[in-house]
């Protein structure tokens, strides 16, 4: 543990770096509110906090900069992040007046984030193989086609357009949905209830059809809605950091992996290596887990620069999938 004036002055150092991204020097640590000591006694803290690796100096005549560790040293001893009453209220109004499908609150979520932090903003919807089915409705689309909506206890819709080899009828198609009710509702897509004979083949044939269709949907990864990445990339100024930053946000697969091995770790905040993906090595993450109906539903997260705000990130996150997790309960 640092002492308290060290701790101030590491403080002072990374404030002043994530306002302007230039090294800092002794004179712009003395001019902190939180620092009172002399410049002398400030140049010779910020060697010893370089000395301790908290600190480093990219050119031999410049000011310092945080490494890793003096990053970590602040996140872990910062007090409870809180939004100021203008975000609050932003959030508010923004979760009383959200409408749309599951799809649109997400990304519009996602905006909101990236809105409020200036950062790249992730909303991961979870997998749908652990939610169970609440309903299940066929809508006739034409003489031989139907689509198949199925709502998850977690707020998500699974949608399945269906073509049948015969044509079908408004009769035998509301008989099959009371069928596939039956047999899915309160069970899982992945390992749904066996339908029972309902006596006719037609709509026998009718179920095998929407059951084959449907648990076949690929639902493992979870679904990625990103915003906002225009905005991280301007926090880089090298060309190569923005290609490497602006790939991995486009790969899903990787997106959800990394998300669930911050969370799975036990991290609410990964900084530079601690994300695990060497193209991430210069970005933080700050993530969030959110729950529907007291359930793990998925994550939400902000990626920047590891001199990222991170008193403001980490308070928009924490509240925003807090109200996340309400709405999608309220449904």
């Amino acid at each position: 543990m640092l002492d308290e004036r060290k701790s101030a002055i590491l403080q002072a150092v990374i404030e002043e770096y994530t306002e302007t991204a230039q090294p800092v020097g002794s004179s712009a640590v003395v001019s902190s509110a939180a620092v009172t000591v002399s410049p002398a006694t400030v140049r010779n803290d910020m060697a010893a906090l370089e000395s301790d690796g908290y600190l480093e100096q990219p050119h031999t005549s410049a000011g310092r900069v945080p490494t890793e560790k003096g990053y970590r040293y602040f996140v872990d001893n910062l007090n409870q992040a809180r939004l100021s009453g203008a975000q609050k209220f932003q959030v508010s109004q923004f979760f009383d007046h959200l409408r749309g499908e599951i799809e649109q609150v997400m990304q519009d979520t996602a905006g909101l984030l990236a809105t409020m932090t200036d950062y790249a903003a992730v909303v991961v919807d979870g997998t749908d193989d652990a939610a169970a089915v609440v309903s299940v409705q066929l809508v006739r689309l034409g003489d031989r086609n139907a689509l198949c909506v199925v709502v998850l206890g977690n707020g998500q819709i699974v949608k399945q357009s269906l073509e049948f080899p015969d044509s079908i009828n408004d009769v035998d198609l509301a008989r099959a949905q009371g069928v596939l009710a039956a047999a899915l509702v309160g069970r899982t897509l992945t390992n749904p209830g066996v339908p029972l004979p309902s006596g006719t083949d037609e709509v026998d044939d009718l179920v095998s059809n929407v059951v084959g269709a449907i648990t076949k949907v690929d639902n493992e990864s979870g679904r990625v809605y990103v915003d906002g990445a225009s905005r991280v990339a301007n926090a880089f100024q090298a060309v190569d950091s923005v290609s490497r930053v602006l790939t991995i946000l486009e790969q899903q697969l990787v997106v959800v992996n990394v998300l669930a091995d911050v969370v799975d770790r036990g991290l609410t905040v990964a900084i530079g290596t601690e994300t695990g993906v060497d193209p991430l090595s210069e970005c933080s993450l700050v993530v969030s887990p959110y729950e529907v109906d007291g359930e793990h539903a998925g994550s939400i997260a902000v990626l920047g620069p590891t001199r990222m705000n991170y008193p403001q990130a980490m308070s928009a996150v924490a509240a925003i999938s807090t109200q996340l997790g309400y709405r999608l309960s309220e449904g």
